[in-house]
């Protein structure tokens, strides 16, 4: 019979590493659990105030005189609010009817508005939907008017783990729109489903608006303030992306070569290679990349990690060149841009005052207020 002291160290780490991911498992099923009694109750509650008014005729006013009544009969429950209510109220005027696949929205809800999310689709899976907390819900129906891709929101909510200020962020640089926009040739050198995860984890552009970087910067100006700034940067980057490290040394042939940022996907269960360019995308740059992903691929790639992925990064590009440039390469690579700004819509740009007017204002201002004197 084998005591206690015959445990190895190594077999404890297993025990250890297999008991806490069962207890985070299950700390995470209960609280969803808990979250999606919570969203069915609110759904419940929208119903019942929905239905009383359409048969009963009553008003807008029920609303404050039950979340009064509420609070003095149950003061112990929180969420109840007048604007609460009013919330659960357009929560369930925006998803009436549940289907047994999913969420299935009115029909005239269906047809406004376009969307270019890559799994934009007309319902979501009831599990997915009732798992969203409240809150995100609220942002999404106040942020999203278009069915599909909020949907797309809600199922990457629940892949990625997003809080409400993550989805917020995700929702004003408009995610949807630049997921798995890169330009690639991972259909023609990676495996099915390699190439579609691999062409998914890619976005364009990526925006680096956290950074504070006047033109012109060098490129190793832009590496040091992604990786000072490397949170946020993972968090643009997307889930599964770790850091290996800036200026990665490689030694070839008794040379040195430097990547500039090198990652592991957890996901992918590949290297991914990041070169840092300034301006335009030039047809140079996929070579040295092919080159990088080579030697990666003999140095530190283990035999069952999947083939190394080059991602360059540039300010702009033609994507007719793009694609020329990467058609006869050997390795996946990739080619995005990346935006220091989010640029303003065109309404709103062309609505704002020129340095200029801005200028001519002040120098007006001015001049009343000497002759005021």
């Amino acid at each position: 019979m084998r005591g206690g002291s015959d445990v190895t160290p190594d077999d404890f780490a297993a025990l250890l590493v297999d008991v806490k991911e069962r207890i985070l498992a299950a700390r995470t099923r209960a609280v969803l659990a808990v979250n999606a009694e919570l969203v069915r109750l609110y759904w419940e509650v929208g119903r019942i105030i929905h239905e009383r008014q359409r048969a009963e005729g009553w008003g807008a006013a029920v609303i404050p005189r039950l979340s009064s009544a509420l609070k003095n009969e149950l003061p112990e429950v929180k969420g109840f609010s007048e604007r609460n209510i009013k919330r659960m109220l357009a929560f369930f005027r925006e998803y009436p009817e549940m289907g047994a696949g999913g969420i299935v929205p009115p029909p005239v809800a269906q047809m406004t508005g376009r969307s270019s999310a890559p799994e934009a689709a007309a319902h979501v899976p009831r599990e997915v939907f009732w798992a969203v907390p409240w809150a995100h819900h609220i942002i999404l129906i106040e942020k999203v008017k278009h069915l599909p891709t909020r949907f797309w929101y809600m199922e990457q909510t629940l892949a990625h783990g997003w809080s409400r200020n993550v989805l917020a962020v995700q929702i004003e640089t408009e995610a949807h729109a630049r997921q798995g926009k890169a330009i690639t040739n991972f259909s023609a050198l990676l495996p099915s489903p390699q190439s579609d995860l691999a062409q998914q984890a890619l976005k364009d552009p990526y925006i680096f608006d956290f950074l504070t970087l006047d033109e012109p910067f060098h490129e190793r100006e832009l590496e040091t303030s992604l990786v000072r700034h490397l949170e946020k940067f993972l968090l643009e980057l997307g889930q599964g992306f770790a850091f290996v490290g800036r200026q990665y040394r490689l030694d070839v042939g008794g040379e040195d070569f430097y990547i500039d940022l090198l990652f592991y996907h957890l996901r992918l269960r590949a290297f991914i290679v990041i070169d840092l360019k300034r301006g335009r995308f030039r047809p140079e740059y996929a070579g040295k990349l092919n080159f990088y992903c080579n030697v990666v691929n003999d140095l530190l790639r283990h035999p069952d990690d999947q083939p190394t992925i080059g991602l360059i990064l540039c300010q702009s590009k033609d994507n007719l060149l793009a694609e020329y440039s990467i058609s006869g390469i050997d390795k996946p690579i990739g080619i995005s841009t990346y935006e220091l700004t989010r640029a303003l819509p065109t309404h709103l740009k062309s609505a704002l005052p020129t340095v200029e007017e801005i200028e001519r204002e002040l120098a007006e201002v001015q001049h009343r207020e000497e002759e005021g004197e």
